[in-house]
C-alpha cells in the first residue's frame, strides 16, 4: 500500500506539475502576456512548484530532513541527473554573456544557501530576505533580458516548448487549478509516504528528501529539459536547469522557512549542500570551456549521480567514508 502512494504521488506530481505550467502558459498567452515574460517566469516557477509544495508540506508536518532535502537534492539531481540525460542526448550549448551573469548567480544563491545551512536553522527572517533576494534577481533579469535579442529569443524558446492548440481563458484556468491540486495531493502522497519507507527502511528522513523526494518532484524538470534537448533547443535545456536551481534555494528555500523555520539536518550540513555547491561549480566549467557540455562531460555528471546515489543509500559505504 504505502509503494502504491508512492507511485501515485510521483505521478500526481508529474501529470499536475504539466498541467499548471501548461494551463498557466495558456492561460497567459490568452491575456496576451509576450513569451519572453512567460518563459522568464511562469516556465521557470511552474516546475519547481512540486518541491515547493513537497518542502512545504514536509516542514509543516515536522520532518525538516525532508523539507531541507528536497531543495539540496533537486538541485544535485538538476545539474549531475537532469543536465547530464539531458547533454548525452544533444550536447549543449551556451550563450556565454548571460551564462556568465546567471552562472555566477547560481554560485552566489549556492555559497548564500550553504552558509546558512552552517547554523543549523533557518528562520522566518532569513526566509523572507531569501524570498526578496529572488523577486530582486527576477526584476533584474527581466530588464536586463527583455532588449536583449539571444536572450529574449532564449526565454520565448521556454514558452514555445510548451506550445499547444489554444485553448479559451476559462479552459486554461481550469487546467492550471486542476494541476495545483494535482501537485498539492501528489505532493501530500509522496511525503507520506516517504517518512514511513525511510522509517520502515532505516534510513534518515534527510536521505530520503535527498534522494526519493528530490528526484520526484524534479520530474517536471527532467521532461522540459529532456524535451529541449530533443529539439534542439539546448540554451532551453541548460536555462530551465540554471533558473530552477536558483527558484530552489531562494523561492522554496525562503518561502518554506517564512512559513515554517527550517531546523538542519547536520548529515545534511557534513556532505549534501557540499556537493550541491559542488556540483553547480562544476556545471559552470563544464559550461564556460567550450562553451558547451558535451556528451562526455553529460556521462561524467551521470557517472557522479551514481556514485552520490550508492553514498547515500548505503549505510556501510557512509560509516567507511566517516559520515554520519
Amino acid at each position: 500500500m504505502i509503494w502504491l502512494e508512492l507511485f501515485g504521488g510521483l505521478v500526481l506530481l508529474l501529470v499536475g506539475g504539466e498541467a499548471l505550467v501548461r494551463g498557466s502558459v495558456a492561460a497567459a498567452t490568452r491575456l496576451g502576456v509576450s513569451q519572453f515574460l512567460i518563459g522568464l517566469t511562469l516556465v521557470g516557477f511552474g516546475t519547481s512548484m512540486p518541491e515547493l509544495v513537497a518542502s512545504l508540506q514536509a516542514a509543516m508536518i515536522g520532518a525538516p530532513g525532508i523539507a531541507i532535502g528536497n531543495i539540496v537534492g533537486s538541485n544535485i539531481a538538476n545539474i549531475l541527473l537532469i543536465l547530464g540525460v539531458s547533454a548525452v542526448i544533444f550536447p549543449i550549448a551556451t550563450q556565454p554573456r548571460a551564462f556568465a551573469r546567471d552562472g555566477a548567480v547560481l554560485i552566489g544563491a549556492s555559497l548564500l544557501f550553504a552558509g546558512l545551512t552552517l547554523f543549523g536553522h533557518i528562520g522566518r527572517g532569513t526566509g523572507i530576505a531569501l524570498v526578496l533576494l529572488l523577486l530582486a534577481y527576477t526584476l533584474f533579469t527581466y530588464f536586463a533580458d527583455k532588449n536583449d535579442g539571444a536572450q529574449a529569443e532564449m526565454h520565448s524558446h521556454e514558452a514555445a516548448e510548451l506550445a499547444q492548440t489554444p485553448m479559451a481563458l476559462w479552459a486554461a484556468l481550469a487546467l492550471a487549478l486542476a494541476g495545483i491540486v494535482g501537485v498539492v495531493w501528489g505532493a501530500d502522497l509522496l511525503v507520506g509516504a516517504s517518512v514511513e519507507i525511510a522509517r520502515a527502511a532505516g534510513l534518515s528522513e534527510a536521505v530520503i528528501g535527498l534522494t526519493l523526494v528530490a528526484v520526484g518532484t524534479s520530474l517536471p524538470e527532467l521532461v522540459t529539459s529532456v524535451m529541449a534537448a530533443i529539439r534542439r533547443h539546448g540554451d532551453v535545456a541548460i536555462g530551465n536547469v540554471i533558473g530552477s536551481n536558483i527558484f530552489n534555494v531562494l523561492g522554496i528555500g525562503g518561502v518554506t522557512a517564512a512559513v515554517s523555520p527550517i531546523a538542519v539536518p547536520a548529515q545534511i550540513v557534513e556532505l549534501d549542500v557540499w556537493v550541491m555547491l559542488g556540483a553547480a561549480l562544476l556545471a559552470v566549467v563544464f559550461a564556460t570551456t567550450g562553451r558547451v557540455v558535451s556528451r562526455r562531460e553529460g556521462g561524467v555528471f551521470i557517472a557522479l549521480y551514481l556514485g552520490y546515489l550508492a553514498v547515500q543509500l548505503n549505510p556501510a559505504l557512509r560509516e567507511t567514508l566517516g559520515l554520519s
